[in-house]
């Protein structure tokens, strides 16, 4: 049997319309946009406020304007993975509803959960399962409502956060030399000191007091998860360039997880690359958290080129990280879809 390669063969996504600027934020919690831009590097963000409305709801939008843009039968779908951190529910899964909504009645569906790394994970978990030849489509959603979890009385974390999804779909190829290529990918389990959710879980489940002690909300000590970050993601993608012969000359981009504009930088800085070879969408939506890397495809989709090295790299609450690189495999301009 031929090797299978593992590729990306179509990007959808989508963001809220409505749009919480630094000046709207300004007046909810004591803080400014000079303070924001230059800590953080976040314009604005995108929040989904419709009441009754969540996590599935922005999955299932990206899911259906990435099989539209690509043309493929609904029905041929084999898997959907929804990677989050902010599902609908407790259970069932938030891919379970997705499949529902779209009636993908082939597939089966399952949530995946690695906080801000989750698409870097969950894209490697369905490349390998096409190389497997057991599956031959795999849609991977990354999508968080990230404001669902947000203390807007927290002028540290709540100008970091917005939300969104993003949708790839990952076909097999015979192809060579194109797709998934390598990975570095690592878990520390030093990380839970310094950001998590206090209470929700079976550790501390809802009560009155855990409500009234505003314990349902993101806790971070910014400083160490800076620190942490900067170095696993640099060392991540050092581990990659050097398993794989690359350079700042034949690397087209790195795509960071959108966590902070001065961690993206220092990230670049260390890999000695220049920040024209980074995207970065975060000045428009924050740190989406699991749809950061799909947005940024979606929305740099049209000046990707076929062959073009990409190395995909992210940090989370665990403390997970890692790396990958990526060949493209198609051209971009052919597909992109104007975004909304």
């Amino acid at each position: 049997m031929e090797k299978i390669n593992a590729i990306i063969t179509g990007v959808g996504g989508y963001v809220p319309e409505y749009v919480l600027n630094n000046e709207e934020l300004s007046r909810m919690v004591d803080t400014t946009d000079e303070w924001i831009m230059t800590r953080i590097g976040v314009k604005e963000r995108r929040i989904l406020t419709e009441e009754g409305l969540g996590t599935s709801y922005m999955a299932r939008k990206a899911a259906k304007q990435l099989l539209q843009k690509t043309g493929v039968d609904p029905q041929s779908i084999d898997v959907v993975i929804v990677t989050t951190t902010t599902p609908d529910y407790h259970f069932p899964s938030t891919a379970s509803i997705v499949i529902g909504k779209l009636g993908l009645e082939n597939a089966y569906a399952y949530d995946f959960s690695a906080a801000c790394c989750g698409f870097l994970y969950a894209l490697d978990v369905a490349c390998n399962m096409i190389q497997s030849g057991r599956h031959k489509r795999i849609i991977v959603i990354g999508a968080d409502k990230m404001s669902s979890m947000v203390d807007y009385t927290d002028r540290a974390t709540c100008p970091i956060f917005g939300d969104g999804a993003g949708a790839v779909l990952v076909e097999g190829t015979t192809e060579d030399n194109i797709g998934l290529i390598d990975s570095h990918l690592r878990t520390d389990g030093k990380g839970l000191p310094f950001l998590h959710m206090k209470a929700g879980g079976s550790v501390c489940p809802p009560s009155h007091f855990t409500v009234d002690h505003r314990l349902h909300y993101i806790y971070q000590e910014g400083r160490t998860v800076f620190r942490y970050a900067v170095t696993a993601m640099s060392q991540d993608c050092s581990i990659i360039a050097e398993r794989n012969n690359l350079t700042k000359d034949n690397i087209a981009y790195v795509i960071p997880h959108q966590a902070n504009l001065r961690i993206i930088e220092a990230v670049s800085k260390r890999l000695e690359l220049p920040m024209e070879k980074v995207l970065v969408n975060i000045q428009h939506y924050g740190n989406t958290s699991a749809a950061c890397m799909p947005l940024v495809l979606w929305e740099f989709e049209k000046q990707l080129k076929k062959g073009d090295n990409l190395v995909f790299t992210a940090f989370g609450a665990g403390f997970v990280h890692g790396a990958s690189l990526y060949r493209w495999a198609y051209d971009g301009a052919q597909a992109a879809a104007p975004l909304k």
